[in-house]
C-alpha cells in the first residue's frame, strides 16, 4: 500500500521530508509501471518483422519443402553435370597430352627416346592434329564419362550404404572436420566388426561398379581416338562382334581396370586419407588440391600398367604381326584380319620383347601424369570444394519450381 503525504495547509511548499518521500514513492511507481512494458517488448514481436527476414543459404528450413529423396536426386544430378562439364573442358584442352600418353603406352614406340617418338607421332600431321580426332562423339563421351563416373559412384555408394546400413564416403565440408572419435572397445566389438565388414564391402564394390560403368560409356570413344574412326570401323568389321560387345569396344577389361583404380583414387582413397590422417590444423581448400594431386600421382603409378596393357591390346587386335596393317597384291590393298585380344599373349609377348618396361617406365608414368593429373588430380578438389558452392542455389531453384517460392507461409512443422 502506497501512502502519499498531504501538503501542509499553512504553506504551498512541501516540506523537505514530504518531498523526499514523494520522490521515493514516485520512483517505485515508475518501476512498477515499466516492468510489464519491458516484458511486452521482449515477448511480442510483430509478424511482419519475421516475414521480412530472409533465410540464409545454410538455414535448416531453407529446403524443407523438398522431399528428401527428391533433394538427394537433384544434388546427384547437379554434381554429375558439374563433373561432366569439368571433364570435357579439361580433356579437350589436354588432347595433345592424351595422344602422347596413348603412343607412349603402345607398342608403336620402343627402345630409346620413347618420349620423343611419341611427340613425333602426335604432331606428325601438324600442330593441331591431336584435336582433329576429336568429334562430337568424343565430346559427348567425355561428358558422359565424367558425369557417369560421378553419378555412378554416388549412386552405388549411397545405394550400397543404404542397403548395408553404413555411412556413405566423406564429402564436402566433412573432409575439413576432425576425424570421428575411436569407437568404444570391448562391449561393442561384435557390432563394430560387423559394421566394418559391411563398410569395407561397400567401399570395394562401389568403385568397381562405377569404374566398369564408366568404361561401358567411354571405352569405345577412347578406342576411336586411338585408332581413328576409319580404322576402328575396319577392325570392328573383321571382329564381327555382337552389338553389346561392339558397344563396349575392344580392350574393355583393361580399360575398366584402369578406371576402377582411378575411381578408387579420386573418390575413396583421397577423401578418406585426407579426412582421417591429414593434420587438422593444415586442412584447407589449397591443401586438399595438392593432396589430391599427390594421390593422383600414386594412383597413376598403378593405373599406368593397365593403360599400357590397353594400348598393347589394341595393337594386338589390329595387327596380325604387330608391325603392319596392310598387305598388297596386284589389284587391291587389304587390311590384315583383326583378332580378339588374348591378354595372356599380350603380356607374354610384351615381357619377352621389352621386359617390365613394356608396362612401366618413368617416361610412361610421366606421360600419363601429364595427361591425367590436370583433370583427375584436381577432381577431388573440384568435387569437394567447388561443386558444393552451388548446391544451395540449385536447391533453392528446385524449391521454387516445386511450388514454394519463399513468399507464402507454407511451412512444415
Amino acid at each position: 500500500e502506497i501512502i502519499l503525504p498531504m501538503p501542509s495547509s499553512n504553506s504551498n511548499k512541501p516540506s523537505p521530508v514530504s518531498t523526499s518521500r514523494q520522490e521515493e514513492d514516485q520512483s517505485q511507481i515508475t518501476a512498477i509501471m515499466d516492468e510489464p512494458q519491458q516484458e511486452e517488448e521482449i515477448i511480442i514481436i510483430p509478424p511482419s518483422n519475421n516475414a521480412a527476414q530472409p533465410l540464409s543459404a545454410t538455414s535448416p528450413s531453407h529446403h524443407d519443402n523438398l522431399p528428401s529423396e527428391l533433394q538427394n536426386s537433384i544434388l546427384v544430378a547437379y554434381r554429375s553435370i558439374g563433373i561432366g562439364t569439368f571433364g570435357v573442358v579439361m580433356r579437350f584442352v589436354g588432347m595433345p597430352l592424351e595422344k602422347i600418353a596413348l603412343f607412349m603406352n603402345s607398342s608403336q614406340v620402343t627402345g630409346k627416346h620413347q618420349f620423343a617418338q611419341s611427340i613425333k607421332l602426335t604432331f606428325e600431321k601438324g600442330a593441331l592434329s591431336p584435336y582433329k580426332v576429336v568429334g562430337p562423339a568424343s565430346l559427348v563421351a567425355w561428358f558422359m564419362q565424367y558425369s557417369v563416373m560421378g553419378l555412378a559412384f554416388q549412386f552405388f555408394d549411397h545405394a550400397l550404404s543404404k542397403a548395408l546400413g553404413v555411412k556413405p564416403v566423406y564429402y564436402g565440408d566433412e573432409l575439413m572436420e576432425p576425424p570421428p572419435p575411436a569407437s568404444p572397445a570391448a562391449n561393442h566389438h561384435d557390432i563394430d566388426a560387423s559394421y566394418r565388414i559391411k563398410s569395407v564391402t561397400k567401399t570395394v564394390l562401389a568403385p568397381i561398379l562405377a569404374g566398369s560403368l564408366e568404361s561401358v560409356v567411354a571405352n569405345r570413344a577412347e578406342v576411336q581416338r586411338y585408332y581413328g574412326p576409319t580404322k576402328l570401323a575396319l577392325v570392328e568389321s573383321h571382329l564381327n562382334w555382337n552389338p553389346a560387345a561392339r558397344f563396349c569396344g575392344p580392350a574393355f577389361v583393361s580399360n575398366a581396370m584402369r578406371n576402377v583404380i582411378m575411381c578408387n583414387t579420386s573418390f575413396i582413397i583421397t577423401p578418406i586419407t585426407y579426412k582421417l590422417y591429414y593434420p587438422q590444423e593444415h586442412k584447407s581448400q589449397g591443401s586438399l588440391f595438392w593432396f589430391g594431386m599427390g594421390m593422383n600421382f600414386m594412383g597413376n603409378a598403378v593405373a599406368i600398367t593397365q593403360q599400357a596393357l590397353w594400348g598393347r591390346g589394341l595393337d594386338y587386335a589390329a595387327y596380325a604381326d604387330g608391325t603392319a596393317t596392310t598387305t598388297s597384291n596386284t589389284s587391291t590393298t587389304q587390311a590384315k584380319v583383326a583378332r580378339n585380344i588374348s591378354y595372356s599373349q599380350v603380356i607374354k609377348s610384351s615381357l619377352q620383347k621389352d621386359g617390365i618396361a613394356a608396362f612401366f617406365t618413368v617416361p610412361k608414368w610421366a606421360s600419363r601424369i601429364l595427361m591425367n593429373a590436370p583433370v583427375q588430380g584436381s577432381l577431388p578438389w573440384f568435387y569437394n570444394n567447388v561443386l558444393p558452392l552451388g548446391e544451395d542455389s540449385v536447391l533453392g531453384l528446385a524449391r521454387t519450381l516445386y511450388g514454394d517460392d519463399g513468399k507464402n507461409d507454407c511451412t512444415i512443422s
